[in-house]
């Protein structure tokens, strides 16, 4: 799954392990599981972001999935997005130490840099409920680029729910997808949306007439 970037992806779980538990990034009882509850499988979604993307982890936290897919994907330029300030300097240190020369961290709600930022690709984990996190995320992603939300098994439920909301944020496709079949069991769940031409547009009223 990590490749060449396996000795990266070590050290990450070291600092998940250290200092992400101990600032409070993660619970003590994840140590255990890290690898195959979070790094594999945050390692399993790089398979769906389209080669040379630009891409923007929405809600980063600890860095999962835009650190490891920064790490698998060294031709994609990634910006960690997150609003809390000792999550900022974790995801910061992450950085350095891992050399990431191709991710960068902003600080910052989604709601607030819509406009400013915007990428190829919008990356998710337990961020919030489908509609909530679809208007966050389209509100940040080119014409035609991609919501990638890692979910559970009510992925399929959620997105059926969300269906009318999806439709008047312009989303042109929706669907589940499972990431890594053959290589991670079980293979994580995705939403995968398509943003239509008006989409980022639709979002980023709405935002403003929330404001």
């Amino acid at each position: 799954m990590f490749g060449s970037a396996l000795g990266a992806a070590q050290r990450y779980a070291e600092l998940l392990a250290g200092p992400g538990v101990e600032r409070g990034l993660i619970g003590p009882r994840e140590t255990a599981r890290l690898w195959d509850r979070h790094l594999i499988n945050c390692a399993a979604v790089a398979e769906l972001v389209p080669p040379a993307s630009s891409l923007i982890d929405l809600g980063s936290g600890a860095g999962l999935p835009g650190v490891v897919l920064a790490m698998l994907l060294p031709d994609s330029e990634v910006v960690l997005l997150e609003p809390l300030a000792r999550r900022v300097a974790f995801l910061e240190e992450c950085v350095r130490e891992l050399e990431l020369g191709n991710a960068a961290v902003h600080r910052g709600r989604a709601e607030d840099v819509a406009g400013q930022l915007a990428a190829d690709v919008v990356t998710a984990r337990a961020v919030a409920p489908m509609e909530r996190l679809a208007a966050l995320a389209l509100g940040l992603v080119h014409p035609g680029g991609l919501v990638l939300a890692i979910k559970g098994a009510a992925a399929a439920q959620e997105l059926q729910q969300a269906a009318p909301v999806l439709r008047r944020l312009g989303v042109q496709d929706a669907r589940v997808v499972e990431a890594g079949r053959g290589k991670v069991s079980p293979p994580p769940t995705v939403v995968r949306l398509t943003a239509g031409p008006g989409a980022r547009h639709r979002c980023s009223e709405g935002q403003h007439g929330a404001a």
